[in-house]
């Protein structure tokens, strides 16, 4: 039996972790121009969320996911809380999703954050672009969006690896 202080310590540490790779994703997804292809970059911060939401429960996954929204609107310069309130339900969901209905692997992962994805955009779209009416949304959604989403599904096996060395390293079997 582990003693309370060396619990702590190991929660301490596996968050602690957790966050350290969540401002790495942050400082990824905001350098200008990194990964670019064709003028499309891929989404860091919300393949993270996902992969710590399936792995860590669908409680604490929803907590992170919040703070990654609430990280991910910092750094975009936009009013806090769209992104935070998004990030929050979807990995709640996706954590419930995976627990209940799908199997942890990689193909299965790849999927489901590209769903995830998929949903947020669609959302980041609705609220900053067809609800203003701004002309050429749509070319926008199709020529942009759609690419990030798929770019962002191929790239999101990095997080899942990530978050499954933290979980398996850090806390100790038993």
């Amino acid at each position: 039996m582990t003693s309370r202080r060396k619990r702590n310590l190991i929660l301490m540490t596996k968050w602690g972790s957790y966050a350290l790779l969540l401002l790495l994703a942050a400082t990824l997804q905001s350098i200008p121009g990194f990964l670019q292809i064709a003028g499309v970059r891929p989404l860091f911060i919300l393949p993270l969320c996902v992969a710590v939401a399936i792995y860590e429960g669908e409680y604490a996954g929803a907590f992170f996911g919040m703070a990654g929204g609430f990280l991910w609107d910092w750094t975009a310069g936009r009013i806090g809380g769209l992104m935070a309130l998004g990030l929050l339900v979807i990995c709640f969901t996706a954590s419930l999703v995976v627990e209940l209905y799908l199997r942890v692997n990689i193909l299965n992962f790849i999927l489901v954050s590209g769903g995830c994805s998929l949903l947020m955009v669609s959302m980041d779209f609705l609220f900053y672009y067809l609800m203003p009416a701004y002309s050429g949304a749509l070319h926008w959604y199709v020529a942009v969006m759609l690419p990030m989403v798929a770019y962002t599904a191929v790239l999101s096996p990095i997080a899942m690896i990530c978050v499954r060395w933290v979980k398996g390293h850090i806390v100790p079997e038993g």
